[in-house]
C-alpha cells in the first residue's frame, strides 16, 4: 500500500493499482527507441504486474502501531512482505517466465546482496535459483543490451508511477520527496542522462528528456481514509467503506 497520511486522513492507494499505471507509462515509449516483439510484450507486461505479490496484502491493509498509521510498502514487516514477493513472482511465472525474471531480479533489487538479516539472505538465494531455473526453462538466450533496456524500463515506470502517486500534486521541486528529487537513475538511449520530472500543476507533470510519443493521461485510482472511520470502524472496514477516486495527470514535454 502507498500510504500518504494527511492532518485528518489516510491517502492510500493500493500497489497493484500503481503498477498497472507503471505498465500503461511504458507502453507509450518511443517508437524508434524500441523495437516491438513477443518479449518486448512479455517485459511489458511485467511491469504492470511487478506488484501483484501486493493484491493479497492490500486487501487488508494493517495498522502500525508504533507509528500509529497503516503500514505502507515501505515498513511493511519483512517476513510477510518477502513471502507475498515469492508467491507474486510465482503467479507471474505461471504465464512468462521471462516476465517472472524480470519482476524477481526487480525485487532482489531491494536488498543488498552483503545482508546478514537470514529472510534476506535466503530470499535472494531462493529468487537467485529461481532465475536460474526460469532461464533453463526459457530455452532461449536474451542479449544482455535487451535485457537491461527491459529491465531499466520496468523500473522507471515503477519509479515515474511512484512520483505521481507519493506526492502532493503539484508539489515544488524543493518539497519533493527525496527520492525523486534529482530524477530518475535509469539512463536510455533518448536520455543518456536519466529524466528529470517536475509538477508544472496539479494535474501536468513535465519530463526531461521526454522519452514517449507523445503526452498522454494516467488515472490513479485512490482512497480517502478518515482518521475518524479508521478510530471507529478499523483499518480494514475503513478502508473498504471509503470511496474510490481518481488522479489524474498528464504527461508532458518539458518547456
Amino acid at each position: 500500500m502507498i500510504v500518504n497520511e494527511r492532518k485528518d486522513h489516510f491517502l492510500m492507494i493500493a500497489q497493484h493499482d500503481h503498477a498497472l499505471v507503471s505498465g500503461e507509462i511504458v507502453l507509450h515509449w518511443k517508437r524508434k527507441f524500441l523495437l516491438r516483439s513477443k518479449l518486448r510484450e512479455e517485459a511489458d507486461w511485467a511491469v504492470s504486474q511487478h506488484d501483484r505479490a501486493w493484491i493479497a496484502l492490500d486487501e487488508e491493509p494493517v495498522w502500525n502501531e508504533e507509528k500509529q498509521r497503516p503500514y505502507s510498502f515501505i515498513d511493511y514487516p519483512l517476513k510477510e512482505k518477502l513471502e507475498a514477493y515469492q508467491q507474486g513472482i510465482e503467479e507471474v511465472a505461471e504465464r512468462s517466465s521471462y516476465a517472472a525474471i524480470l519482476c524477481s531480479e526487480h525485487y532482489q533489487s531491494f536488498f543488498s546482496k552483503d545482508s546478514r538479516d537470514p529472510l534476506i539472505m535466503k530470499f535472494l538465494a531462493d529468487e537467485e535459483k529461481r532465475v536460474q531455473q526460469l532461464h533453463q526453462f526459457m530455452k532461449m538466450e536474451v542479449p544482455s543490451d535487451i535485457y537491461q533496456l527491459h529491465f531499466d524500463r520496468l523500473q522507471f515506470g515503477d519509479d515515474l508511477s511512484l512520483y505521481i502517486c507519493m506526492q502532493e500534486p503539484g508539489v515544488s521541486k524543493d518539497e519533493e520527496n527525496s527520492w525523486f528529487k534529482d530524477g530518475f537513475r535509469q539512463q536510455f538511449d533518448i536520455a543518456p542522462d536519466g529524466v528529470m520530472p517536475h509538477w508544472i500543476d496539479e494535474s501536468h507533470v513535465s519530463l526531461d528528456p521526454f522519452p514517449f510519443e507523445r503526452s498522454f493521461e494516467v488515472r490513479v485510482p485512490y482512497r480517502i481514509v478518515t482518521k475518524q472511520a479508521v478510530e471507529e470502524k478499523g483499518l480494514a472496514a475503513a478502508y473498504h467503506e471509503a470511496d474510490v477516486k481518481e488522479r489524474q495527470v498528464t504527461f508532458i514535454h518539458s518547456s
